[in-house]
Order: C-alpha cells, then sequence, then structure tokens
C-alpha cells in the first residue's frame, strides 16, 4: 500500500522486490506528515545531511533532527557513515528502497488497525496535497508540461473480490513498471512525477 540499502525490522521479503512491513510499531513512524515527507525527499534525492533535509522540506533542524530519530529508532532510516566530511558530519538515508504495507495485516486488535488507518490517511492526505500543490504549480511549466502530463480518471465497477484484486494488481504493476524502468541517458530534462493509484469499494 506504500513505498519507500539495510533490513527493516518487522519487515518480510517481497517477491516484488520490496520490504513489506508487518510490524506496527514500524509503520507508526509514517503516521507523521513530515515524516512521512522526510521519507519522500530521501527517496527522490537520495541521502542527506539534517541541514540539507531541512532547508528542503522548509522545518527547522531541530524539528527535523526529532522526527529522523524516529525514524532511525524504526530501522525506516540510517546513517551514511562514508559521505560525512568530518566527525560532526551525518547523513542519513533509507534503509531500503521500498516499502509496503497491506492493510489486512493489521485487522483484529484495534490499536494496530489505528496505526493502520493513520498510515493510509497521512500517505491519501500527502498525495491529496500534492495534486493540489499542481495546480497551483501548472502556470510556472512551459506547454509541453502542461498538456496531457497529468490525469485524472474514475470508473465505477461491479466486480467480485476476485476481479478486484486483479483490478488492484494490473495498477501495481503498471506504476511499478515506470518505477523500475532504467532512467535514459539522453540529455533531457526530466521532473520528479507522482503517480499513484486507489480503488476502493464505494457508494455513489
Amino acid at each position: 500500500m506504500d513505498d519507500t540499502t539495510g533490513r527493516t525490522p518487522g519487515t518480510t521479503d517481497d517477491p516484488r522486490g520490496a520490504r513489506e512491513i508487518q510490524d506496527s510499531r514500524v509503520l507508526a513512524a509514517l503516521t507523521h506528515p513530515l515524516r512521512r515527507r522526510l521519507i519522500d525527499v530521501l527517496k527522490v534525492d537520495g541521502p542527506a545531511t539534517v541541514g540539507k533535509l531541512a532547508e528542503r522540506t522548509e522545518q527547522a533542524v531541530g524539528n527535523v533532527s526529532h522526527h529522523l530519530k524516529v525514524l532511525a529508532e524504526s530501522g525506516l532510516i540510517e546513517e551514511a557513515p562514508g559521505l560525512a566530511r568530518d566527525r560532526r558530519e551525518r547523513w542519513w538515508r533509507l534503509a531500503d528502497r521500498e516499502l509496503s504495507w497491506t492493510r489486512a495485516h493489521f485487522d483484529g486488535d484495534p490499536v494496530t488497525e489505528a496505526v493502520a488507518d493513520a498510515a493510509g490517511s497521512i500517505l491519501l492526505e500527502r498525495q491529496v496535497e500534492l495534486v493540489r500543490e499542481w495546480a497551483v504549480r501548472r502556470g510556472g511549466y512551459g506547454p509541453d508540461w502542461r498538456d496531457g502530463t497529468s490525469v485524472a480518471t474514475q470508473a465505477w465497477l461491479r466486480l467480485t473480490p476476485e476481479e478486484a484484486r486483479e483490478l488492484a494488481a494490473d495498477l501495481h504493476e503498471v506504476i511499478q513498471k515506470w518505477a523500475h524502468r532504467p532512467v535514459p541517458e539522453d540529455g533531457q530534462d526530466r521532473e520528479t512525477v507522482l503517480a499513484f493509484a486507489h480503488s476502493v469499494p464505494a457508494k455513489p
């Protein structure tokens, strides 16, 4: 349900190459908007110092440092001492390139269910926030980026549980195909693009 070189406590190997979170204590670290964003920044921009992350997120260094500590204690990030120029400089990187988790793994206990719901809510709020930001920032891009590079589409379907799982797998496969493709070294400028999909049982 989510994505982020090391091993994350409370995870298991996934055949698609991701680490699947099954420990609610690890998932709880993702239930804060800034920690969610820090994971995204480290994924897109690579390892960074606290200062660089504070500048990138427009947050106070002390605040960023606190949330990095929470992520590190959960095994989601780790230090990268090989990048430090001196003993005072501390670099951080993702412990795993990708993370995934399944809501059903946290069913049956009110506490773990609340953690999973909070993590899903934070993720959705972040996705919606970035879509809304695009509407504001769109005018600053050239015609090539303003025409046809973003999409909003939906369809009401009648499906069995098996068909709904097949649809979910198809959507996941399309996004993962693009996520794992080698970026061509052709000299062209490329922007970071957020691609996400949701398919849920719902009523009109």
